[in-house]
C-alpha cells in the first residue's frame, strides 16, 4: 500500500487541529454536554454526543450529557439525564393535554409545530437553562451541540463557561431544500420550518466560544451567520476504530451498492444516487442498492423509485445497531456517499474505517474527509457518479487499495479520541480564559 504523503491531507493546512494531538488532559474535569434532540441512528448529532462524550470519559473526565428525545445510546458509564420535550414530529399536534399549558417551553413547541415551525431547540435550551441554573455547581463547562438557543445566551450570561459547536450552517439545508421545491405552496412550509435560523444567527454571534469540525463549516458559518471566521475553533470529528474496522473474514457481497441517507432530505442526494443506479442497471443487471434510511411513504423517494422501476433492485433498513452497519460496510462493494453537502461525512468517515472503497460527491466537506483515499464526483453530477461506480465495479485491485488507505487515513487523522484530547485542551483554554471554573 502506497504510504499517506501529509502534505496532500488538507487537516494539515491548519495548524490548531494537529499541535494538539498527543496532549493529555491536564485535570479531569466535570463536563456536560447538551443535545435538543439525539436520534441514535438518524442523524449525526446523536453520534457526535455517543462517541465525543464517551472519548472524554476514557481521558479521565467525569460527563453528563442532557438530551431531549429522541434520546441518545451512550456508553453505559456516561450518565443520560433525559429532558423530556413534547416530542410533537413523534406525536401529533393531538397530543397536547392541560397539563402541557403549565409550561411556557411546552406552549412555545405546540404553538410553532400548528403553524408548521419548528421549535424543539428553542423549548430544549428553556429547559436546559432551568436545570443547569439549579446544577451549575455540577459542571466545570457545559458544551452546546448546536441548540444555539436563547437558553444558552442566558448560560453564558450567567456566568457558566459554554463551549458550542456549530456543525454546518441550517442555511445550507435551506438553499437546497428550496431549490428541491416545485410550487409556492412548499416553498413557504419550507421557509416556515426554517424559521428557527433567525435565532441560531443571532445567538451565534453572541456566543464567545464556538468550535466547528470541518474548515467548510468553518468558512460557511462565517459567511451566512456572520461570524469572523478566526473566532472558530476547528476540532475534527471522529470514528471508533475500534468499532468501525475492517473484518477480514467477512466477505463482501458482489454487486451490492451501500448508501446511508435520509430519504427524504434534498441534502443527502439520495435522487441523484437512484438516477446514477438506473443508469448502470443495463450493463449491471445484478446490482442491488442497499440505503440505510426510511423513505417517507408516498414521498419523493418513493415516486422516483416507482419512475424508475427500482423497486426490485432498492432494499431500506432503518433502526440497525451499530454492529450490523458494521457488518453492512464490511458486506458491501462499495459505499456512496452522495450528499449534496456535509459539515462532515460521518457516513464516509465510518465506511472508510471499515476498509470499505468509497465513492463520494464534493459536498461541502467531504473532500476534507475523503482526501486521495476515495473516489470524488461533483456534488449532484449523477452521470459523473454513475461513472465512477462503474470504473471500480470493474476494477476489483484498485477497490482494494483505496479500502486500505481509507482504514489508514481514518486511523491517522479521524479518531474520537483525538478529538477529545483537542476537546479537552479547548475547554482549559475557555475555563483559563473565563477565570471561573466552579470549585
Amino acid at each position: 500500500m502506497e504510504a499517506l504523503n501529509p502534505a496532500r491531507l488538507p487537516l494539515d493546512r491548519y495548524p490548531e487541529a494537529l499541535s494538539l494531538q498527543d496532549l493529555e488532559p491536564v485535570r479531569p474535569l466535570r463536563i456536560c454536554l447538551l443535545g435538543y434532540r439525539s436520534h441514535p441512528y438518524g442523524g449525526g448529532q446523536g453520534v457526535y454526543l455517543r462517541y465525543l462524550s464517551k472519548a472524554l470519559l476514557e481521558l479521565g473526565h467525569r460527563v453528563d450529557v442532557i438530551s431531549g428525545p429522541p434520546y441518545p445510546h451512550l456508553d453505559p458509564r456516561v450518565r443520560l439525564i433525559e429532558m423530556p420535550s413534547m416530542n410533537l414530529y413523534e406525536t401529533g399536534l393531538l397530543s397536547l393535554r392541560p397539563r402541557h399549558l403549565r409550561s411556557l417551553s411546552n406552549v412555545i413547541e405546540w404553538l410553532s409545530k400548528l403553524t408548521g415551525g419548528f421549535a424543539e431547540p428553542q423549548a430544549f435550551g428553556r429547559r436546559a437553562f432551568r436545570y443547569l441554573r439549579e446544577h451549575r455547581g455540577d459542571y466545570d463547562i457545559v458544551h452546546d451541540n448546536q441548540s444555539l438557543s436563547y437558553g444558552m445566551l442566558a448560560l453564558q450570561r450567567a456566568g457558566v463557561p459554554l463551549v458550542t459547536t456549530i456543525h454546518h450552517p441550517i442555511t445550507s439545508d435551506l438553499r437546497l431544500a428550496l431549490a428541491a421545491c416545485r410550487w409556492w405552496w412548499p416553498r413557504l412550509l419550507t421557509r416556515r420550518w426554517h424559521s428557527f435560523l433567525g435565532m441560531q444567527k443571532r445567538v451565534a454571534r453572541g456566543l464567545r466560544h464556538v468550535v466547528t469540525v470541518s474548515e467548510c463549516s468553518r468558512g460557511d458559518i462565517a459567511r451566512d451567520f456572520g461570524l469572523p471566521a478566526e473566532r472558530l475553533t476547528l476540532v475534527h470529528n471522529g470514528v471508533d476504530t475500534e468499532v468501525f474496522a475492517p473484518d477480514a473474514g467477512v466477505a463482501r457481497k458482489p454487486l451490492q451498492l451501500m448508501a446511508t441517507a435520509s430519504a427524504d432530505q434534498p441534502l443527502k442526494g439520495l435522487a441523484v444516487l437512484l438516477n446514477a443506479f438506473a443508469a448502470l442497471l443495463p450493463a449491471h443487471p445484478g446490482l442491488r442498492l442497499l440505503v440505510v434510511g426510511k423513505p417517507r411513504p408516498g414521498g419523493d423517494t418513493e415516486k422516483l423509485i416507482a419512475r424508475l422501476d427500482l423497486g426490485a433492485h432498492t432494499d431500506f433498513v432503518s433502526g440497525i445497531s451499530t454492529a450490523e452497519l458494521v457488518r453492512l460496510y464490511r458486506e458491501s462493494t462499495l459505499v456512496v456517499v452522495p450528499s449534496l453537502y456535509e459539515g462532515f461525512g460521518l457516513p464516509a468517515s465510518e465506511a472508510m474505517a471499515c476498509g470499505a472503497a468509497v465513492v463520494s460527491s464534493d459536498g461541502g466537506a467531504l473532500p476534507e474527509v475523503v482526501g486521495d483515499a476515495g473516489v470524488l464526483v461533483p456534488a449532484g453530477d449523477e452521470t459523473a457518479l454513475a461513472g465512477a461506480i462503474a470504473a471500480l465495479l470493474a476494477d476489483p485491485a484498485r477497490r482494494t487499495e483505496l479500502g486500505q488507505r481509507a482504514r489508514a487515513r481514518m486511523s491517522t487523522l479521524f479518531c474520537w479520541r483525538r478529538a477529545a484530547r483537542q476537546m479537552t485542551h479547548y475547554y482549559e483554554q475557555v475555563l483559563a480564559g473565563d477565570g471561573n471554573r466552579q470549585s
